[in-house]
Parts: structure tokens; sequence; C-alpha cells
């Protein structure tokens, strides 16, 4: 019977349509008609399956396999049909040989699931990787005389998953120490020299300035000899970095006639590289160069090539960090060499003022002390001033040596063994004077301790009195507790108050250094603020901690605990001077405490002192002192009083409005850092109130700097003087204060001049014999280009609505004499309150800079004219001498930059003197 071999190969797709085509009768099958139904229920089973399948029969391994199986084999289709798979699969019968030869051995099936061949289907020697069964196949009697194999390639997964190893693994490498950019190369290049099968070789090349350096490299010593070490970054080079390094990718070929490196699973010649930009933050200046070599066992498709570019970004992510790691580091040993370089200092700093302090102390304690030439009575409270404050800047001095000492980590504890009860009972009644000054109560309750204690004396002292010290600063009314208890574990000393309290959100920064706590009420706004940290420091210096506890409006405690192991050391012999510094911190305490009625009471008014000026006709003239201090009070009490004037004294901003309200004085003199109420909350508040907006404002303050002054000027203080300060020069700047105030309120009842609003006094000229040399003369309204002309013609002016000339000396005071007349000049007119400060700043300015810059003038003396018409206001300050120009080191541009911030400025210099015009456009009436 005749079977038609059509139907056989009906269902096979075009691997059917070939196979029926084929000429079976010359392969070792023979003609189709003559198979066995065993093959040929075996040909439809693997035809029909869209699944590869190939079929081997007989000894010869003849091939039969489907549509799907062609795709793998790729060039080798259609001629492997009806041949010998050993010829066919030649390059990978070494590995798959073993398997079929297995199956067909013991008619026992395998599977294999990523079995890597070589196949040489593409035009190269590929690497490429199936799942793999291979099963017996039988004839009509079932003898085994053929495989059934089915497969599938895996190669894409298997390729895709050990290259995304390779991108894992890139970024956790290394031992977490070693993340500066060298290490980091090496460490980048190790973890890719560990997949040669997709990277043959790399190197990593850095940007330096106008190089490329090779960091880092992966393939040995014949890549190292092959690729520089150096080369400039914008040229082009055989191996594509120029371009890369440009941001462009380069492809580069030949590799093997410059590289000689065995590459892919079976050695052969690398023959392709790639070189790509490391990306940065800044676009067209990549960091650097990944150049990497591609496996000749490897098509360079869109997957290799996106593999590599994932790669270049991991290598530049890696790079990138740790250059950003370096120059945090650079950055963190710059910034302890200048925190080592600062405690050096303030040790040598401390350690040089101790000097000075000791030749101080000694001879004020030894004329206070002198029964046998005692000193007057004016004299020795002068003398007790000048120890009680050199006693204070040397606990400041001690204080600061001692931090510097703690952080550089050079102080040490020397333990000493000490009734610790006695000492913090005898160092907490130091301080009982002024807390029951303060109407407060002191608690002690230090019973004898189990053990004997071994601890630093002068530390302890400094926690005992830095405690105490801070919690009579806050407390108003109540009490304060010490209490020295102890358990089986510990010791712990417990200062507690009744104060205002801290608020939970400053609690974590209570014990960092210079933390204040802002807008806290305290007795006085004097301090360091490192006593709470120094309290940290020490206590851990002794091996233990300390730690607050703290409610807004109830209190706050704050617990020393040491642990008993720590208090067992070796001891020495005891100290010296243990109790000096918590009596230096009583009385400076008790300076806070000045009794309110001595305070505010006036220091009677006393001879005048000739070196600091003559006969004043204002000698009753009434001043406010508002200071925190209280020694600073008594001294400028003294001060001026000697002066003939009448002086009353505050504590704080609170107090003297209190006594500004009660009886207005002729000038307040305040000082800045004060608690409760400012120096420049109090300046504000004054010049906000009808009542004392004209009042006079001298602002006395340790705060130095341009910022500062500017700030108290801008608010509408008369003048700001910085501490320390000359006597004389306090006492002739708040005369001359006073002058301008007395020649104002004189301008107010006399009519005014010419009929012009705004003008006052009398006419520019030489002063009345007798008449003090520093009072500001009023200068009659000048037109066409006469003294106040700053170039041009004498055009015609249009009628002005304030047209006003003053004439001052050429001294510093004549600023704030020239504010003050300005000011009162403008007041009439409803001008905007910042459009008149910002006028005030910037013609002080002026002013300023024709007293500093002008050189041997004709006249020792500065015009100022105010001029307000046409919806502007003109300010023409002019002096009458060359003027000289400071070195740039010494010039910050404050001046120039004030002025020209508020308002228009010109200036016309010429032989005869420098004319500064300010002019400031006011805005249209509503």
């Amino acid at each position: 019977m005749t079977r038609p071999t059509g139907s056989l190969f009906a269902d096979g797709g075009e691997t059917g349509r070939l196979m029926a085509r084929l000429d079976w009768a010359a392969t070792p099958l023979g003609p189709v008609d003559g198979w066995p139904q065993s093959l040929r229920a075996a040909v439809r089973l693997v035809l029909s399956s869209r699944y590869p399948m190939l079929l081997l029969w007989g000894e010869h391994l003849t091939q039969l396999y489907n549509d799907a199986y062609s795709a793998l084999i790729g060039d080798k289709h259609p001629d492997a049909l009806g041949g010998d798979v050993r010829v066919t699969l030649a390059e990978g019968w070494d590995v798959l040989g073993p398997l079929i030869d297995e199956a067909m051995a013991t008619g026992v099936a395998s599977w294999v699931p990523a079995l890597r061949l070589l196949l040489d289907r593409a035009g190269y020697r590929e690497e490429a990787y199936f799942s793999v069964s291979h099963a017996p196949a039988r004839d009509d009697e079932g003898r085994t005389v053929g495989v059934l194999t089915v497969c599938s390639e895996v190669t894409e997964q298997v390729v895709g998953e050990r290259r995304l190893r390779l991108l894992r693994d890139l970024p956790v490498g290394g031992d977490g120490r070693t993340v500066d950019v060298g290490s980091t190369c090496a460490r980048l290049a190790q973890a890719i020299g560990g997949h040669p099968l997709d990277v043959p070789f790399a190197a990593i090349y850095l940007r330096e300035g106008a190089l490329l350096r090779r960091a880092a490299h992966v393939g040995g010593a014949a890549v190292a000899a092959a690729l520089p070490g150096t080369l400039p970054a914008g040229e082009g080079h055989e191996w594509g970095l120029g371009a890369a390094a440009g941001g462009t990718t380069t492809e580069v070929s030949g590799v093997d006639g410059r590289l000689v490196l065995p590459a892919g699973p079976w050695g052969d010649p690398l023959r392709t590289a790639r070189a790509l930009p490391l990306p940065s933050a800044e676009a067209g200046q990549p960091l650097g160069v990944l150049l990497v070599g591609v496996s000749p066992s490897r098509g360079l498709d869109e997957a290799y090539r996106a593999f590599q570019a994932l790669l270049a970004q991991q290598v530049a992510v890696a790079v990138r960090n740790a250059q950003a790691y370096e120059e945090e580091r650079r950055r963190a040993e710059a910034l302890a060499e200048l925190d080592r370089v600062k405690t050096d200092f303030f040790t040598n700093v401390s350690h040089e003022f101790r000097t000075p302090l000791t030749l101080m102390l000694g001879p004020l304690a030894d004329a206070l002390n002198d029964n046998e030439h005692p000193l007057p009575a004016r004299q020795r409270e002068r003398v007790d001033t000048a120890w009680r404050n050199a006693t204070r800047l040397l606990t400041l001095v001690n204080s600061l040596l001692t931090f510097s000492s703690l952080e550089a980590g050079q102080a040490h504890s020397q333990a000493r063994e000490v009734d610790l009860a006695g000492l913090t009972t005898e160092l907490s009644s130091v301080f009982r004077a002024a807390v029951e000054r303060a109407g407060l109560r002191l608690e002690v309750d230090c019973p004898p301790l189990p053990r004997p204690v071994a601890v630093d004396p002068v530390n302890w002292e400094r926690i005992v009195t830095n405690l105490l010290s801070n919690a009579l600063k806050y407390t108003f009314v109540g009490r304060i507790r010490v209490a020295l208890t102890a358990d089986d574990e510990e010791i712990r000393l417990t200062v507690a108050d009744t104060g205002i309290g801290i608020a939970e959100e400053d609690l974590p920064k209570l014990f960092a250094r210079f933390h204040r706590v802002r807008g806290a009420r305290s007795r006085s706004h004097e301090g360091t603020g490192i006593g709470l940290a120094l309290v940290r420091e020490l206590a851990r210096l002794e091996g233990g901690d300390v730690r607050v506890e703290s409610r807004i409006g109830t209190g706050t405690t704050f617990t020393v605990a040491l642990p008993w192991s720590a208090t067992q050391r070796a001891t020495g012999p005891a100290p010296v001077g243990v109790g000096d510094a918590a009596r230096a911190a009583a009385q400076e305490a008790a300076g806070w405490l000045a009794d309110p009625a001595q305070a505010g009471a006036s220091a009677p008014a006393g001879p005048p002192v000739p070196a600091y000026g003559g006969v004043d006709a204002l000698r009753h003239a009434r001043i406010l002192v508002a200071d925190d201090n209280a020694d600073m009070r008594a001294y400028l009490a003294r001060l001026l009083g000697e002066q003939g004037w009448r002086v009353e004294t505050v504590g704080n901003g609170r107090q003297a409005l209190e006594a500004i309200h009660r009886a207005p004085p002729d000038l307040v003199l305040t000082d800045v850092m004060m608690p409760e109420i400012n120096g420049f909350e109090l300046v504000r508040r004054l010049r906000g109130q009808a009542g004392t907006r004209m009042l006079p404002v001298v602002v006395l303050s340790a705060r130095a700097g341009g910022e500062a002054g500017v700030e108290g000027l801008g608010l509408g203080a008369d003048d700001y003087i910085v501490k320390p300060f000359a006597a004389a020069d306090l006492v002739a700047r708040i005369r001359a204060t006073l002058r301008g105030a007395h020649s104002r309120r004189l301008g107010d009842a006399a009519p005014d001049a010419g009929g012009v609003p705004g003008a006052r006094g009398t006419p520019a000229g030489p002063p009345a014999p007798g008449a003090p040399s520093d009072r500001p003369a009023v200068a009659p309204p000048a037109s066409g280009n006469g003294g106040y002309a700053h170039g041009g013609g004498s055009v015609p002016e249009r009628p002005a609505v304030l047209d006003a000339g003053w004439t001052y000396p050429s001294q510093p005071t004549s600023a704030a004499a020239m504010r003050r007349d300005v000011r009162a000049s403008l007041e009439g007119l409803d001008l905007d309150p910042d459009t008149v400060a910002d006028l005030l700043l910037a013609a002080s300015e002026a002013v300023n800079n024709a007293v500093e810059h002008a050189q041997r003038p004709t006249r020792p003396e500065v015009r100022v004219r105010l001029r307000v018409s046409d919806g502007t206001v003109r300010i023409t300050v002019r002096d009458f001498g060359t003027w000289r120009d400071r070195r740039p080191a010494m010039d910050r541009g404050r001046g120039a930059t004030l002025m020209n911030a508020y308002g228009d400025v010109r200036l016309v210099s010429t032989a005869e003197g420098t004319t500064v015009t300010i002019e400031r456009r006011l805005p249209p009436a509503p």
C-alpha cells in the first residue's frame, strides 16, 4: 500500500514544505514511503509543535525539525534538513554529543536548564544558551534509534541576569571605609573585572583640569601598556577618549591591532571597544571617560549598548559620590583645623590675659587693703569697681580657658577625696546672700554620703556655681533648692528652681555651646552662653552626665549624676583656691540685684570736670541711664553727675519706659543688650509715641560693627557709641546731643525765619563770643548757584514747600545734630516714616564722609540744605576741603551703598570742596 508523503508534512509550515520537496531518498533515511510508522509519528509530533523541536534518527543522526527550531540555528537552515547533526553543530558537539549519546545508550531522558553552546549562526562564534531536553526515540519494535530534542533559547535571560548582577554589585562593593576617589575607582575596576564575558577590559579616565588621567583599569598588564596614562582632554585619540571627554560616545574598531587580548568564553581576539562619557551634573562637561571592550562572542546590539550606558552611569554616580565625600571631608578637615586654631587661640589669649589681669588685680587689691594709706571714699569707690570687674573678667577668661581645653581634649580631672556634701553646702552658701536679697529662699539639703568620694573639686565648684547662677538669673519668685542624694548606683546633685521654665523645643539645644533661649525673661542679659555647655562637659569629664526637666511657668530642675564607679579613683593632694569661682559668680549675681529704689534714684549733680569740657549752660539737664550692669550704671551715674547733670539709672528698657512716663528726662542713654526690653526696642517705642518722638536718645553698646550702628540709627537713635569708650568722648557727644535738642526747642519757640517753614535760628556765620563752637548755626535758604549749588547756571527755582539750611562744625557729632534738625523740619510735612528714616541714614553717611574725607578745609564746617519742592526731597551736603580716598582694604563701601540705596545721589568735587546731593521722589498724594 502506498502512503502519500504530502500529508506527512502538510501541517509543518514553511519547514514542512521544504521537507516535502526534499529528496529524502538521497539521505540515510531513504524514501518517505519506506519510513516506519514510529518515525512518521515522531515527524508529525515535531511539525505540529510551536516549541523548538529536533528529531535525530538513525545511526547518522539525521535531522528533522520544525519552524521554531529553524530560527535557532540561523544561517544553518535549510541546509541542516536531512543532514548529520554532528556536521551542522560541529562547533558545539563537544557539549551536545555526550548528552545525545547518553540518551541513546541508556534510554533515559535528560534536561539541562541553561546549556552554553558555541554557535556559528550569524557570522561570528556566538555565545548562546539553551534549555535542552533529550529523550530517546524508539522504532516500531521499541528499540532506541534516535533522540527527540526539545529546546528553547535562553541567551537573553542568562546574559541579561549576568549584566544586571554586575550593575547591582557596583554600588555595594567596598569595605565602607575606602570612599575616596582613588579607592572608589579601584573598587569599581575590581567589580567590573569579575565579569569578563561582558566587559573583557575597561579603563576609567577622570578629568583633572585640561587632562584625562587613568584612575583604574581592568585587563592586566597588556591593557595598561596599550592605554595612555594621561592625555589632553580636548584632543582626538585613537581610543576615542578625546571625543568621549567632550560628551560623544565613540566606537573604536581594529582593537586587535593595538591590544592582543583573548576574550569571550573561547578566547577569541577582541576587535571592538567603546568610549563612553561619564555624565556629571554639568551638561557638556563629563567627569571623565569609561573605555570598555566589547565581547567578540556577543553581538553589539541595542541591549549591549544599553548595558554599557548603564554601566557608565553607575561608575559616574560612584565617582561623583566619592568626589562629594572627599570635598566634604576636606571641608570637615578645614573646619576641624579652624576649630583647632580657634581653640589654640582662645587658650593662648586666655593665658595672655592672665598676666595683665594679675598685674591689675594685685595692685587694686593692695590699694583697697592698704590700711596705712587708705583711699579717699570717692577713689575707693572707683578702685572697688575696677577690682570687681577685673575679677569678673578673670572668671570669664578662666571659663574660656576651661572650655577650650575641654574642646581640645586637653582637660583632665584631678581627683581628690573630698567631703562632697560639705563642699556642695559650702559652695551653695556663698550664694545665700544674693538669693535672699532677690527675695527668694535657698534650700540646701546635702546629708553626708555613705562612702568616700573622689572628684576634682575645682570642676565640681564650676558645676555647682554655673547651675546656681543660672537658677538665680531666671527665678523671680519662690525658691532655689540644692540637694545631694545617693543610692547604690550613683550620686545625684539636683538644682531645682521655681523660675520661668524652658520651652520643650529648647531643651535639646540647652547644653549646646553659645545657645541662648531667645526672648527669655532674665535678671541680666550678660553672659557668654557657655555656662551650661561647660556643666555638661565637666560632668562628663568626671565620669557622669547632666539632664534637665522643665515646664514653662513652673520651673527647671538640673540633675548631675555621677556613678559610684567614677568616684573611686586615685587621689592627690588637696587643691588650693576652691571657692574663688563661686565667690566671683555670687558677686556678679549680686550686681543683677541692685535695689530698685536705689537703681532709680537720681545721682547728685557734682561739680563739672574741666578735663571733659567747660561749664555747661545745661548742667542741670536730666539724663536717664538704662543698663543691666550695676557697675556700669554706677560708673555712668558718677561720670555724668560730675558734669553737673542729674542722672537717674534703671536696669532695663521696661523700667526706662516707666521712668520716662513718670518724669520725662532731657536725654536717654541706653545699653542695647538688656533683659525684658532691649535698647533697640526701647528706641522703637519712644519714636512710636508722639510724646517721646523728639526725646534725644544715645545708644551705648558693646556690639561693634557697622550693621549694629545702622540698625540703631535707622530706628531713630541720635547717636551710637561703642564700648569701650573714652569718658571724654562720651561726655562730649552727650553734650552735643543736649545742645542740639536745646537749640531745636529754642527754634520751635521763635517765629519762622523769612516765613519759610522749617527754617529756624540765625543766619550762618562765626559764632558769637563765648558761644560754644560746636553749636550748629542755621543758614537762610540759598538760591541760584550759591553756596549749595551743584553745577549749572543760575536757573530760577520753583517755590519750595520747605527750604532750610544749617551749618555744623566738621566733627563726628555733627551727624547726630543734623539728623535731629532734618527730622524736626520734616515732621510737619506728614511724610512716610520709612522715607524719613531712609533720608536720614543717607544724609548721615554724607555728613560722616564730609567730616572724614575733607582734607585741609578752607572752612572747618559742613553745610546742609534741605529742600522739599514739586514732590521731591533734596538734601545737599557740602564741605570745604579736598577729599582723600581710603585704602581699599579699609573701605567696606557701606556709605556709598546706603546713600544709593535710599536716594538718587550726585557728587561734584571742585577745588573749593565737594557737594553731595541726595534726592528722593515722594509718592503722589492719594
